[in-house]
């Protein structure tokens, strides 16, 4: 492996010359920075990112901070920008809250002190907690916007203060609703997640925004843990409200609810018809295969690490990104009680029918 002393006589310069030129706000001459890079390169050389933020005030690195790394959602946006990260040059550190908000502060001022800046996934802190943990922090929040300070910003502030890569909740709640309300669904359970969710709250308020539309009526089943056991829970409150179908948190609270639906024997779709959110790798894998919303998640992540990465070049961004998402049908969602049974049928009643 080619050290910085092979390259400093491949170059005909210093040791300190070799250093300065891997510092772009070093005085040194093109010419010179040049020959220096291109000795590097032919020999192979890569200066360690440690040594690189000694001498530049940059390690080279940054942070994320994600809720729940089990949740498979979290998991893809985490291998999506440790790939990005990576392909620039950066590495990454990862911290998890447990889904606790209280920790977040704490796990923010850990990170920023061992990464040039953070990528913060859905946040559950609350707005002004966590702006005072980003105060003085190059950020990047996904899956959430934090408006500027009401007191220190001017009225007519058109952008976050904080970048923002988000998704378009409120049109997947749409789109979940459309297709329900098509297959005769006009009673339709919501089991909504942690209430410190943001994109949670976006997506119940596009199932009420769009429940007029499809003259379809929400029955709020709850609110719970974002987890397989809270998919459960919910499943025994959706049979309890006599709704035909429920549109769920996200995927994994789906498969609770699909699970705990076949335990207490009840058919799917045909008694009851199960969407998710998220279109984790789990959601082809059950019987029947989970209807829900796909999320962009490698385009999520990689979109965050670009424009972390434009801040911290100087590049300041006047705005985020809102990723479309997209209605994935499978099994889990059919005709409601009643349509089914009138669907199957494959002819005309005969009058001895009728008459039964």
């Amino acid at each position: 492996m080619a050290t910085v002393h092979d390259v400093a006589r491949d170059a005909g310069v210093s040791i300190s010359t070799v250093s300065r030129s891997f510092d772009p706000r070093s005085k040194i001459s093109p010419a010179t920075r040049a020959r220096v890079l291109a000795a590097a390169e032919r020999l192979g050389y890569q200066p360690h990112p440690v040594a690189r933020g000694l001498r530049t005030g940059r390690t080279h690195a940054v942070g994320l901070l994600v809720p729940d790394l089990e949740n498979p959602f979290f998991a893809a946006i985490t291998k999506a920008v440790q790939a990005r990260a990576r392909a620039e040059g950066y590495e990454m550190f990862v911290a998890d809250s447990d889904e606790d908000p209280d920790v977040e502060p704490e796990l923010i001022r850990a990170l920023a002190a061992r990464t040039d800046g953070l990528l913060v996934a859905s946040p559950r802190a609350e707005a002004e907690t966590l702006r005072d943990a980003l105060t003085g922090v190059t950020a990047v929040l996904l899956n959430r916007e934090l408006p500027a300070d009401p007191a220190t910003a001017a009225a007519t502030t058109p952008v976050p203060e904080i970048p923002a890569v988000t998704l378009d909740d409120a049109d997947g709640a749409a789109q979940v609703l459309g297709h329900l309300s098509s297959l005769g669904h006009r009673a339709v359970g919501v089991a909504a997640g942690p209430p410190a969710s943001w994109s949670g709250a976006r997506r119940v308020a596009g199932l009420h925004a769009a429940a007029g539309r499809w003259d379809v009526r929400l029955v709020e089943l709850g609110e719970f843990r974002p987890h397989f056991a809270g998919g459960t829970q919910a499943a025994d409150h959706a049979l309890a409200s006599g709704v035909t179908a429920v549109v769920v948190f996200n995927d994994l609270m789906a498969l609770g609810v699909l699970d705990r639906l076949r335990q207490r024997g009840v058919d799917v779709p045909g008694e009851m018809s199960v969407v998710g959110y998220d279109d984790v790798a789990l959601a082809t894998l059950v019987t029947p295969a989970l209807t829900t919303v796909r999320v962009p998640l490698d385009r999520l992540g990689r979109r965050a690490v670009d424009l972390l990465l434009a801040r911290l070049s100087g590049t300041t961004p006047t705005s985020g990104a809102r990723l479309p998402v997209e209605l994935v049908i499978r099994g889990s969602a059919g005709p409601a009680r009643g349509r089914a049974r009138d669907q199957g049928r494959s002819r005309p009643t005969t009058e001895e029918e009728r008459h039964d």
